[in-house]
């Protein structure tokens, strides 16, 4: 196993001269994708719709196409299922990665092509182990195997082989041998459709393989990690798997978790690398030369355009290229893609930490901020205030969702937190005024709406019971995969609905 160790980790490493070279070619680079994807849609009916044989420039491209969003590709996607093919694409199509985004309860479908498949979403996972091979000297990761938490699907006609699924259920099921040879649990219990099930059957049998590394989203991880514990009789996962050195976590922001993963994983040479990726791509993998950072990826047949936050709700919003954007700003990320996406909206937000080499931060979704007030508060100022909160006051966050009060006649409005802790902390009312305090002196909107509590009162925070979030998620067919709690809204639906759960 040690020279099978070795092998691996070698050919992981000889990656890394090509991610150096997009590195430091970023904007050619992007520039040679763009054509190549122009070039092999020119013939779909998408293509021809917009005479993609004569765009000469990413400028012409920007007038010509429209900004998408899934409303106004459904009908293509619609199509797709139905086994119609080159509308979208040129290659065929035939699996969709069903998601239900975190604004709305309707059901998305993202095609997912052969080439996003490989060029793309394998590569990323490729590109993680390579960059972590690479900072991480001595690594023993191929010893032994890949604990990943993955999704479900189903056919949608099987005489053409084609099925929708969560994202991480289309890639366990395509997966090339070797990645195959490193996983678990097996495939039959890796798709699942019951996920209370699902864990049951993996804490027994996980536990007894030599896990190395876990893959997958830090909330259902640790609710996996947890059962595991509890089957074994154990208090820490170093004692059921000792060789474990890495968890590759995605989806959600992992401030909340990290004190909980600490917890319950002792081992001194445990690391955590985030990657950011989702069912229409994936985007980025923390630098672990620059920790918390995200290495922007340029060569995974995706040209990327970012539309600045006065633009978000523009019909024809106006983009910025790659070399046009300013460091610690909010952008709307547009990407054009071999899955054949164009212009397409993803609703994630984020902020450029560096250029030469692109470094980002993922800061929010445009959908999913405070803004009942002009405080503009995202997600990443929700994440620094509550990490804060915490360190003052010994406490650690399970799960949140906030929205507004609306103002009145009578009184202020202000924002209702519904925060369920893992570790409750010493004092509530410390918490509330730590968080306050941070979240005023990082966000200068909130700061003016707090003053003086004229348009905005003392936030309101609400200690949900163990479990609430859990209950809520599975009662709306939400356990597992790639389904997130909702962070931040602007109306009360997600609020109210949970309110009840506490009071029933």
């Amino acid at each position: 196993m040690p020279i099978l160790n070795s092998i691996f980790s070698w050919f992981m490493k000889k990656r890394m001269h090509q991610i150096e070279l997009f590195m430091k070619y970023p904007i050619e680079v992007q520039n040679e994708w763009f054509d190549d994807l122009i070039n092999d849609a020119k013939n779909t009916e998408w293509g021809k719709q917009y005479d993609y044989k004569s765009i000469q420039s990413i400028e012409q491209f920007k007038e010509r196409v429209p900004v998408q969003d899934y409303d106004d590709i459904k009908d293509y996607v619609s199509r797709l299922m139905k086994g119609e093919q080159n509308l979208l694409w040129p290659t065929e199509t035939k699996w969709f990665a069903k998601s239900s985004g975190t604004t709305s309860d309707k059901s998305k479908f993202i095609p997912v092509t052969k080439e996003a498949l490989e060029e793309c979403h394998y590569k990323g996972g490729k590109d993680m182990l390579s960059i972590y091979c690479s900072n991480i000297e001595d690594t023993e990761i191929f010893t032994g195997k890949t604990l990943v938490m993955g999704g479900s699907s189903q056919s949608i006609d099987p005489s053409i082989d084609s099925y929708h699924g969560d994202l991480s259920s289309i890639i366990i099921r395509n997966l090339p041998f070797w990645a195959e040879m490193r996983r678990t649990p097996e495939l039959e219990i890796a798709l699942m459709t019951d996920f209370e099930e699902k864990l049951e059957k993996m804490a027994k049998i996980c536990s007894n393989d030599n896990v190395t590394s876990l893959s997958g989203v830090p909330s259902w991880m640790l609710i996996l990690l947890n059962k595991i514990l509890s089957h074994s009789n154990k208090k820490d996962i170093s004692e059921i798997w000792p060789n474990l050195e890495v968890f590759f976590h995605g989806g959600v922001a992992f401030t909340p978790y990290r004190e909980q993963f600490k917890s319950i994983i002792s081992s001194s040479k445990m690391h955590y690398m985030e990657t950011y990726n989702a069912s229409e791509g994936f985007f980025g993998i923390e630098d672990l030369s620059q920790p918390g950072e995200l290495l922007l990826m340029l060569d995974y047949g995706i040209y990327y355009e970012f539309a600045p936050s006065d633009e978000w709700d523009k019909e024809h919003p106006k983009t910025l290229s790659l070399d046009e954007i300013e460091l610690n700003t909010n952008y709307a990320i547009i990407i054009s893609t071999n899955g054949g996406l164009w212009r397409y909206k993803i609703g994630d937000t984020i902020q450029f930490t560096s250029k030469y080499p692109f470094r980002v931060k993922v800061s929010g979704r445009t959908k999913h901020f405070i803004n009942a007030f002009g405080e503009e508060v995202i997600i990443d100022n929700a994440e620094q205030a509550l990490k804060f909160a915490c360190d003052q006051t010994d406490a650690s966050i399970e799960e949140y969702t906030a929205a507004p009060v609306y103002l009145t006649n009578k009184e202020a409005g202000r924002h209702q937190w519904v925060i369920e802790f893992s570790n409750t902390p010493n004092s509530l009312d410390s918490f509330s005024k730590a968080f306050d305090e941070k979240l005023k002196s990082i966000n200068t909107d909130y700061q003016a709406k707090r003053n003086g509590n004229m348009a905005l009162e003392f936030p309101e925070f609400i200690v949900a019971p163990k479990g609430t979030f859990y209950n809520w998620m599975k009662n709306r067919n939400k356990l597992g995969g790639q389904n997130k709690v909702p962070r931040l809204s602007n109306d009360r639906k997600y609020v109210e609905e949970i309110m009840n759960l506490i009071s029933e």
